[in-house]
C-alpha cells in the first residue's frame, strides 16, 4: 500500500495581528496553531451541503415574469370579528 503525501505550505508576510488571533483561537480549541490552520482549511474549503436549491436561486426563479405562486390563503373566509 502507497503512503499518502502531504503537501507543506509556508505563509509569509503573515501580520502580528492575525498570528495572534490564530494563537488565540488554537489555544481555545486546545491544538497548535498549524492544526488550527488546517481546521480552517478544510472547513472553509470543503463544500456545504445545501438542502435543495440555494436560496438566491430560488428568488431569481420567483422575481422571473410569468411564475406563478401557489395560493396559500385559506379556501374559506374567516368570519368577521365581534367588537
Amino acid at each position: 500500500m502507497k503512503a499518502k503525501t502531504m503537501a507543506t505550505l509556508t505563509i509569509r508576510n503573515l501580520d502580528d495581528d492575525t498570528k495572534r488571533l490564530l494563537r488565540q483561537r488554537a489555544a481555545l480549541h486546545e491544538h497548535s496553531m498549524e492544526e488550527e490552520v488546517r481546521q480552517i482549511l478544510r472547513t472553509t474549503l470543503r463544500p456545504q451541503p445545501t438542502a435543495g436549491k440555494p436560496l438566491g436561486d430560488l428568488l431569481v426563479e420567483l422575481s422571473r415574469p410569468g411564475v406563478e405562486l401557489p395560493d396559500v390563503r385559506p379556501h374559506t373566509p374567516h368570519e368577521p370579528l365581534a367588537l
